[in-house]
Parts: structure tokens; C-alpha cells; sequence
């Protein structure tokens, strides 16, 4: 969950390594660290804190000299974070440095036996285990360092992407990947790697994404050489034009990325049903479902795995496919279902979900269901990432990219995509008529527009956040499709405001919840008037009579409520199974007005990274 950088050609390194930290910081934001070389000195400088805290001590420590460098942002794993677990880090002898994201499972032993060799530690990393047991298979073999790496990684258990350069070969840096990403940017004779495309888009749209047990050679003025670390054959790497701007990964005049990314989210969900609602013809149209019909009508039920944000998306989806389509849906943590011995046939689909469609678990998940001959269908917003390539089809969601550690437009483009499946299939089956179907394409098409109207509510939204930002617990109620809206607007707020939130059914309440409510526990009810409106009114009477503070999102014009709550966000209404799409917004806003009014840091928050690319 660390963030890589490394830079080989005719320009300044620095500049490019330090632009490219800033980037990835949401990956992982603990520590930093970078080293460059100018052919006759590696000058390394690192440091516990943020990217800017590296930038203002390397600029006073060391020259910047130098077109060769490499540079890491981190996510402690191995070791507290601190200078010295911070990377790159040095081999015993000093002349070869790496940078890596991921974890050697097996890295304890490898460091007794390579203490039994004499030689010492002055982190509690893995990654130091990793340089030190490279450099011992090259001085052992007196081979170079690209077949000292492959060796020394077929030696390893765990995850990782690597960069690591040899001081005695200033023009070559070595690059390996396994579970984690890896991009390789290829420009006019210069090459740029990274955890992901934005170090780099700038100089470049051209990039190689290297493929699990895939190492590639990269030499100045040098064609990539890509080969494979099981057998060392020689690989034909896939160069990919990216389609990502500049103008996408910078914050666009808002405060903080979080914030502009929820008030893209008319854009990215209009841009995720493009080409795929059409309805004029009454047609929902996506290759990845059309292709694979068989698989999903002739299926028992459906599997969702996911994580976090993409499991409350999955949990929506529940109730959608189930609702429109009549096929059983079980949503699973994935981090769970590959340790519990899951039931799975061949005549299951699996649907992952993950917006990096880097996540560690929902991969591992996936390898897991594969195995057992399932059908896995992917749905995840970064083209070219692990998931991607490792499902059997798929679906992208077009949000563009999330920046932001606590995801928003994510959750919303994911809940597109799923319900535009769960059209289609309904349509195919012939659970819902023609005219509901019709119906229903020109609702959601409608929906950006709504979603638009719905951050209208920012402002009051911001005073209900001054009147509760001290609160020391809040509660989350929704019923139906809403229940899923409930646990996200919790986690939402535990995210990055560090305020204890639970969601819940509504109506499981009573059933303990309960018994937490006075008059300094806010409640956010969402109370749209479609679905079981009356019987969350009803809760909304035993909060009251409580004295519980009450916030409700609630459909335009209800009076009901707004007799009952002490406050009322209004959203546009909607059929009853959109309405997640726009009862998460203020939910959205509410948390990042509660934590800027904090004082947290709303787009990296303490302890957490944007791509779980580790258990």
C-alpha cells in the first residue's frame, strides 16, 4: 500500500520523483523517501511525515543532481514509521538501493540466515531483508543484477513491486512485480516507473503495466526488456496508450480532493452509462454482460466480493438484482470468504468489485472462485489493473480517478454499472415488462441531473456539520435499498473525521441500538418517501420521544418528517432503487464538513491508503 516512483533518461530526476510522491501520497502517507544518483554517488534522503516534510529536509541535506533516481511513499507494514524503516534502502555493501510496495511473508527467516552470513540490519523492514538477500545471490553467483533479482524473488513469499538500482551500473534499473501494481512509462528515451500512470502522465501516454511474476530490465537509450521470474523466458511487453489527463488529477480550484470528487459525481455517472444506456431504443448495451448472458441466466445465484466502500455498493446491488432480475445475490467480505472453504460451483457468478482493482483480498478472492470453475465478472475504475485482467469479463465504472482516500464517486459509478446489469438481466429474464424497463433508462438517465440538484443542499449541510461536529458518536438508519446508504454515510464519517458512527436497519433499532440514544446522539434517518416510509416514520417517533437529535434525507416536499427532525435534507425524488444514488450525497458532504471543520486531514486520513494492495 506504499507508493514507487523512479525516473531513467536525460532529465532532472528530482523534480519528476518529487511531483510524482505528491501524486501517489494517497497510497500511503506515513513516510517518504528518495535517492538519486549522477553516475558517481547515490545521495539518499528519507524522513517519517508527508512528501513536504521530505522535500524541505533532502532540498538543505543533499544534492539534486542527477538523472537516475527512485522514490517511495509509504504505508508502514514491517516496522513503526520512522526515519530509518523509511524507504529506499541501502544493501550492507551500499551499492545497491530499492524502493517496494508489498510484503515478503517469509522475510524473518531470510534475515536470520542472512545474519548467519554476517550481515546486519538497521531497519525492521522486509524491504531491507529483500535488497540484502539480492545482493548476497549476486555476490554469491557473481552474476548481474537483473538475474540476481529474478533469483533472489523466486525465493520470497509474499506480494511486491520493486525498483532497485547498483550504483556500479548507472544507466539500468531493475523492476519486478507480483500482487502489486507496477507501470512502466514509455517516453522518448527516457523511461518513468510507478505504482500508477499520474507520476508520469504528463511526459508520457504510453506505459507497459507488468503482469504478476513479470521483471523488466530498463536501460538508458535501451529498448524494456520484459521477462518472467518463474522462468526467465523473454515476454513481447503490451505498450498501452493511457487515456488519463492532467487536468483529472489535480483538485480544479477546490479545497481538497474529496470535495471535488463529490461534486463530480453528475459527470462520472453520466460518463459511466455513456455508450451503455440508450434510451431511445430502450437498450441497455454492455458487451462484458451481452457476451456472458448464458453465464448469468443460467446462473444459481450471484456472489458478490468486495471490500469497504465496494462492499456497500455490492450490498445495494443486492437488493437490486434480487428486486428487478429474481436471481439470489450473497454479498461477502472479501478479506472473508477466502479463508472460510466458500461453497462454490460452476454454475456461480462471481462479481468483484473494487475501484483501484488493485485490492489484495478481492483478488485473492478471485483466484479463489476461479478455481472452483466460477464465472467471475469484474467491476473496478482503473483500466489495465490486476482485476481487470484477472476476471473473465468485466465492466469499467468511468469515474476517472479518485484521489481522495475516502471514496464518494466511486461508490455511486458502482452502483451504476450494477444496476444497468441488473436491467439487462431483468429485461433478458423477463422479470420486469417493457414499459417498467423503458421507465426505468429514462429515470436513470435523469439521474446526474438529480444528483446535481441533490449537491445543491452543500450549504445547509455545512450548518447541520457546525452544530455536530463535536459529537462523540452518530447512528445511521435506512431500510430497503437505503440500509446499504446507512453503513456507507457511517463509515464515511469514521473515515476521516475519527468520529465512532454505526449504521444500521432501521428497524433493528430497537432491537439494541436503542438503547445509545439521548439528547446528544445525532441520528441521520434516511427517510425517502418511496419503499417502507411509514415504518421508518415510526422510528423516526421513538427517536423523538428519546430526545435523540434527528437529521433526515428526506424526498422534496415531505412534511412528515419535517415535522419530526430537527433538521432536513432534501433530495430529488426517484424510483425507489436509484435512490441510493442521491440519499449518499449528503452524507458525503455532511462527514467532509464535520472533518474540515476538525481540522483532519479529509483526503489522507490517519492510518488508512487508498489501494489495500496488502492483507
Amino acid at each position: 500500500m506504499c507508493g514507487i516512483v523512479g525516473y531513467i533518461g536525460y532529465r532532472e530526476a528530482y523534480p519528476i520523483i518529487l511531483k510524482g510522491l505528491q501524486r501517489l501520497e494517497y497510497r500511503g502517507y506515513d513516510s517518504a523517501g528518495i535517492a538519486l544518483y549522477d553516475g558517481n554517488n547515490i545521495k539518499l534522503s528519507k524522513t517519517k511525515g508527508k512528501v513536504a516534510d521530505l522535500k524541505s529536509r533532502l532540498e538543505k541535506e543533499i544534492s539534486t543532481d542527477g538523472s537516475l533516481g527512485i522514490g517511495h511513499t509509504r504505508w508502514a507494514t514491517h516496522g513503526v514509521p520512522n526515519d530509518v524503516n523509511s524507504h529506499p534502502h541501502y544493501s550492507n555493501s551500499g551499492d545497491l538501493v530499492i524502493i517496494h510496495n508489498g510484503i515478503i511473508e517469509n522475510y524473518d527467516s531470510i534475515k536470520k540466515e542472512l545474519i548467519k552470513r554476517g550481515y546486519t540490519f538497521k531497519s525492521d523492514t522486509d524491504t531491507e531483508v529483500l535488497v540484502n538477500l539480492i545482493e548476497e545471490v549476486k555476490k554469491k553467483d557473481d552474476i548481474k543484477l537483473g538475474k540476481a533479482v529474478q533469483i533472489a524473488l523466486n525465493e520470497v513469499v509474499g506480494a511486491y513491486a520493486i525498483a532497485v538500482f547498483d550504483r556500479n551500473k548507472p544507466d539500468e534499473i531493475i523492476v519486478a512485480k507480483l500482487g502489486s501494481p507496477l507501470a512502466i512509462g514509455i517516453g522518448d528515451n527516457e523511461f518513468f516507473i510507478a505504482s500508477d500512470a499520474s507520476p508520469f502522465i504528463e511526459y508520457t501516454n504510453n506505459a507497459i503495466y507488468l503482469e504478476d511474476e513479470e521483471m523488466a530490465i530498463i536501460r538508458r537509450n535501451k529498448d524494456v526488456k520484459v521477462r518472467s521470474i518463474k522462468s526467465d523466458a523473454l515476454i513481447e511487453p503490451y505498450i498501452q496508450e493511457l487515456k488519463l489527463n492532467l487536468e483529472e488529477i489535480e483538485k480544479g480550484g477546490f479545497d481538497h480532493f474529496m470535495l471535488k470528487e463529490i461534486f463530480e459525481q453528475p459527470r462520472a455517472i453520466r460518463d459511466t452509462f455513456r455508450g451503455r444506456l440508450l434510451t431511445d431504443e430502450a437498450i441497455v448495451k454492455m458487451s462484458g454482460v451481452e457476451d456472458n448472458m448464458k453465464k448469468f441466466l443460467n446462473a444459481d445465484r450471484i456472489i458478490v466480493v468486495a471490500c469497504g466502500t465496494s462492499w456497500h455498493a455490492g450490498l445495494v446491488s443486492e437488493y437490486i438484482f434480487e428486486d428487478l432480475a429474481r436471481i439470489p445475490v450473497e454479498v461477502e467480505y472479501a478479506s472473508e470468504f477466502r479463508y472460510r472453504n466458500p461453497v462454490i460451483t460452476e454454475k456461480d457468478v462471481v462479481i468483484a468489485i473494487s475501484q483501484s482493482g488493485e485490492t489484495a483480498d478481492t483478488l485473492a478472492a478471485i483466484k479463489l472462485a476461479k478455481s472452483k470453475g466460477a464465472f467471475v465478472f469484474g467491476v473496478c475504475n482503473v483500466v489495465g489493473s490486476s482485476i481487470a485482467r484477472e476476471t473473465d469479463a468485466g465492466a469499467y465504472t468511468h469515474a476517472g480517478p479518485e484521489i481522495g482516500v475516502a471514496s464518494t464517486k466511486a461508490f455511486t459509478t458502482q452502483i451504476t454499472v450494477l444496476t444497468l446489469m441488473a436491467l439487462r438481466l431483468a429485461r433478458a429474464k423477463g422479470t420486469i415488462s417493457s414499459s417498467d424497463f423503458r421507465r426505468y433508462l429514462i429515470e436513470l438517465e435523469l439521474i446526474p441531473e438529480k444528483v446535481k440538484k441533490a449537491l445543491e443542499s452543500d450549504a445547509y449541510v455545512k450548518t447541520i456539520a457546525d452544530i455536530y461536529k463535536n459529537a462523540k458518536n452518530f447512528l445511521y438508519l435506512g431500510r430497503g435499498f437505503n440500509f446499504p446508504v446507512a453503513l456507507e454515510g457511517a463509515l464515511k464519517l469514521k473515515e476521516i473525521s475519527y468520529i465512532h458512527a454505526e449504521g444500521y436497519p432501521a428497524a433493528e433499532m430497537k432491537h439494541g441500538p436503542i438503547a445509545l440514544i439521548d439528547e446528544q446522539m445525532p441520528v441521520a434517518v434516511i427517510a425517502t418517501k418511496k419503499g417502507h416510509y411509514e415504518k421508518v416514520v415510526s422510528n423516526i417517533q421513538e427517536i423523538k420521544s428519546r430526545k435523540g437529535k434527528i437529521i433526515g434525507i428526506v424526498t422534496e416536499g415531505d412534511k412528515t418528517v419535517k415535522d419530526l427532525a430537527d433538521h432536513v435534507i432534501e433530495v430529488p425524488e426517484t424510483e425507489e432503487f436509484l435512490t441510493p444514488l442521491l440519499t449518499t450525497i449528503p452524507l458525503q458532504l455532511l462527514s467532509y464538513h464535520i472533518a474540515v471543520m476538525l481540522d483532519k486531514n479529509v483526503d489522507q486520513p490517519r492510518n488508512l491508503a487508498k489501494s489495500v494492495t496488502v492483507e
